[in-house]
């Protein structure tokens, strides 16, 4: 089966990726590490000149998620593969996890105030509450 590591570019990728390798050596699973880059967060990375208008190569896109994936993935020590996505974090990423058939899902949470959540949202709450697999947090400051 598949472990899926849900990774941003945060340093909280480092508590996914330790979490995702135990239960990958655990289980004998190979680790999918998911990076999911919205339309918007490609262009604030400066992949793209928004100024011109120009189209927007969603396999473009996918590959530079998939190198921020596997970037994060650089230090594990188990099988891996890592993917880009191209959407909203929680929702694609929910349904990657349901095509693999994907053992646990792990992603990173934050400490917050429950006022905090609900101001601000959380791609963590949201996959707690809607994914159809088992959803490991690695809690981080």
């Amino acid at each position: 089966m598949v472990i899926v590591a849900a990774v941003d570019r945060s340093d909280r990728r480092a508590s996914v990726i330790k979490e995702a390798e135990t239960l990958a050596n655990a289980f004998d699973d190979v680790v999918h590490v998911v990076h999911v880059l919205t339309r918007s967060e490609f262009v604030n990375l400066g992949r793209t000149s928004a100024e011109k208008n120009d189209p927007i190569d969603m396999e473009r896109i996918r590959n530079v998620a998939s190198d921020i994936a596997a970037d994060a993935a650089a230090d594990l020590d188990v099988p891996f593969e890592p993917v880009g996505l191209v959407g909203e974090p929680a929702s694609r990423i929910t349904d990657y996890a349901e095509k693999q058939d994907a053992r646990y899902i792990v992603v990173s949470g934050r400490k917050r105030s429950p006022t905090g959540k609900a101001l601000f949202g959380s791609v963590t709450q949201t996959m707690l509450l809607n994914a159809e697999r088992p959803v490991v947090t690695a809690i981080t400051e």
